[in-house]
């Protein structure tokens, strides 16, 4: 299987599998997934193979109703949006108020303590 590796080979996969989540939900009841590949914003081979195949046959053998929610792609609301994210920071100092919702402060980088991994036995 073709996979892509997120970070250092030191770092260990993440988890659960899909397969295997989709095993526990079925052992739970559930009867139907919705599947959505939010660390992606296009079809691709992983994400093809991973969900569109994998998964699938995984859920077919488990008597699981599935569905696969679309990547944004090249949506054209997707690519504005892109589009304003980078023009605004590029702008300089002031030109340009940022849209944003909510009362929470604006932040570019990432705080240190923010992806902190969790320690593992």
């Amino acid at each position: 299987m073709w996979q892509s590796r997120s970070g250092p080979s030191q770092v260990p996969w993440l988890e659960p599998d899909i397969n295997d989540h989709l095993a526990a939900l079925a052992e739970s009841g559930t009867t139907a997934v919705v599947v959505s590949p939010i660390g992606f914003v296009s079809d691709h081979l992983e994400v093809v193979w991973d969900l569109d195949t994998e998964a699938l046959d995984t859920a077919k053998q488990l008597g699981l109703d599935f569905v696969r929610a679309g990547t944004p792609g090249t949506d054209p609301r997707f690519v504005a949006m892109v589009r304003e994210l980078v023009t605004e920071r590029i702008a300089p100092d002031g030109e340009r108020l940022r849209r944003r919702l909510g009362d929470l402060p604006l932040w570019d980088t990432c705080p240190t303590v923010c992806c902190v991994p969790a320690r593992r036995p």
